[in-house]
């Protein structure tokens, strides 16, 4: 798919529209170097890369929010995109020269639900369902959840530091090594039905590798075993001393009594409060009707009594039978309310009674069952006791924990290994090198032609003795200088578009490049004409001063921007707005 088209507008007023084409695309700053400088080079040409991405999905706190501090936003940007209900629209083609190619449009605003436009193909799009309607679209072949979108157009749309910089890791320092080679394997042609839940199995297991070693920081599950074992010898002892105790009946009664009188006591408590919330709750409901007797509006009953008799003949009571009537009525329900309050009160305090002669009981019990002379011994049993058994349930808790664990991480280890065995065999591993030699093939002649050093694409096999094995990918300078990175991030790119062409992978064959401005002018030179000889778009955000004059022709620029003529025109459209001429 080529980018046909970009529109910016609002309402019935086109702010921009940009049309690309086959080749080299210019996106020009047309301010001197020397006024750049004192600028800050604000005037949108990196933007026009940001809301191609923004129709991909991007957030809209790329175009406003400060790179380095997402806290800083840039509000009169900001502010003209949801003030003006700015939308944008992006056109994408299978072909830019037939009139009937297959075409996507996307297009978003900038406003939150239910707001919101994220229409593709005029259609309104879910946010959950965005990113799978977008690959639908442009990856129909594409059957799992993974490699996602925005991670397959990662290295169309460089202008992130990340994807700058690198030529095989575009996406954020946060992905994964197994993220990476979902994303290559099926970029090179050889997708497996088992990527996504690879990586989901990965992930799963490092958080149950994690925890395991969280549970085992400070005792290894051998040493809580050996813990619990000998915490369970010593309360079979403490049991048989406590069993050997030279206890008398009498002691044994008092006891047993105490026991009672601690249930009973805890039984009454509880019954008791129940009660006091329900009295609680009878005295709120009375206080609160007793109001409508004391605050009832007679002026308001009175001009409605009044209208009524207007309206109704024959109405025999008098307003002084409206207003005894509506007290009296409030009274009954007062009075049935209250019915049960009464015994409510009574039933509290006899349970208050009641209480107190338990607590009597219980510390007389008390006293003496602590002046038996085998209660220190029975007292200090029993604290230990319990104490052990807090350590016994605790070790056990954790054991469980470990076990658990433990066969959550058999069960991935397993499920992955069944996953790697036809990944990793030697036909797979035969078919994805032979891939990777065809992509080198243009790979190496394009760097060869365009900078005269030799790059290559390589792979490798790492074991990680967590996770199992993985793919790695790597780009390999051959003649071992320097090199220069941007050099081989572009010749990367141009090899892939190549490469997907002759492997029949469905691919974007534009390629939007920010910081481009170190490129050599023969360099850049030979890049047009690269991309023009093999219809690829190549669309550059550059200052005029660093583009041969060769280059700066109407069919290679296709916008050109300045101080006074920025992307948004943010003034000059809030001035037509404010005039009316929209």
């Amino acid at each position: 798919m080529f980018i046909k088209s970009l529109e910016i507008y609002t309402g019935n007023q086109i702010i921009r529209s940009i049309r690309f084409h086959a080749g080299l695309n210019l996106i020009i700053d047309t301010t001197s170097a020397i006024e750049t400088k004192k600028t800050g080079n604000n005037v949108g040409k990196t933007t026009v890369i940001e809301l191609v991405d923004f129709c991909f999905g991007a957030k809209p706190g790329i175009l406003y929010k400060d790179k380095e501090n997402e806290k800083d936003e840039y509000e009169l940007v900001k502010n003209f995109l949801i003030a003006h209900d700015i939308h944008i629209k992006a056109t994408f083609a299978d072909n830019l020269h037939a009139e009937n190619a297959q075409t996507v449009t996307i297009e978003r605003n900038f406003l939150n639900r239910p707001a919101a436009i994220r229409k593709i193909n005029g259609k309104q799009i879910s946010l959950k369902d965005f990113d799978t309607t977008l690959i639908h679209c442009f990856y129909p072949d594409l059957q799992n959840k993974k490699p996602t979108f925005r991670q397959l157009v990662s290295h169309n749309l460089r202008y992130r530091e990340e994807n700058l910089e690198k030529t095989i890791k575009t996406l954020d320092k946060y992905t994964t090594l197994e993220e990476y080679e979902t994303l290559y394997v099926y970029l090179l042609g050889c997708p497996f039905q088992g990527s996504e839940q690879k990586q989901n199995l990965i992930e799963k297991l490092k958080e149950d590798l994690n925890y395991l070693n969280r549970l085992t920081k400070t005792k290894s599950k051998a040493a809580y075993k050996i813990g619990l074992t000998l915490i369970t010898q010593d309360i079979d002892k403490l049991n048989k001393r406590k069993e050997s105790l030279d206890i008398d009946a009498k002691f044994k009664n008092h006891v047993m009594q105490l026991d009672n009188i601690k249930y009973a006591i805890n039984k009454t408590s509880s019954i008791q409060s129940r009660l006091k919330m329900r009295k609680q709750l009878i005295e709120e409901a009375v206080a609160e009707l007793s109001k409508q007797i004391s605050n009832i509006n007679l002026k308001q009953l009175k001009d409605l009594y009044t209208e009524a008799s207007n309206n109704v003949a024959g109405i025999q009571k008098t307003f002084d039978d409206l207003v005894e009537y509506h007290n009296k009525m409030i009274q009954q329900k007062v009075k049935y309310i209250s019915s049960d309050l009464s015994d409510i009160i009574k039933q509290i305090e006899s349970n208050d009674e009641k209480l107190n002669v338990l607590l009597i009981q219980e510390k007389e019990l008390s006293i003496t069952i602590k002046k038996h002379e085998t209660f220190d011994t029975l007292e200090q049993i029993i604290e230990e006791l319990n104490e052990n058994y807090r350590i016994k349930g605790e070790y056990e808790g954790i054991l469980d924990q470990i076990e658990t664990t433990e066969k959550s991480i058999a069960n991935e280890k397993g499920q992955l290994q069944k996953i790697n065995d036809p990944l990793f065999s030697q036909d797979f591993d035969t078919r994805l090198q032979k891939k990777i030699d065809t992509f080198n093939t243009f790979f190496s002649t394009i760097s060869k032609t365009l900078y005269g050093e030799l790059y290559y694409l390589t792979k490798e096999i790492v074991t990680d003795k967590k996770t199992g094995k993985l793919y790695e990918f790597k780009s390999f300078n051959a003649n071992m200088s320097s090199g220069k990175k941007q050099g081989e991030i572009l010749c990367f790119d141009l090899a892939y578009i190549l490469f997907a062409r002759k492997e029949h992978i469905p691919c974007m064959e534009f390629l939007m490049n920010d910081k481009k401005e170190l490129l050599h002018n023969n360099q850049l030179q030979k890049v047009a004409d690269f991309v023009m000889e093999n219809n690829i778009q190549l669309i550059l955000p550059m200052l005029r001063d660093k583009v041969p004059e060769g280059l700066l022709r109407p069919d290679t620029v296709v916008l050109e921007l300045s101080q006074d003529s920025k992307l948004f025109r943010i003034e000059e459209t809030e001035h037509k707005q404010a005039t009316g001429r929209i």
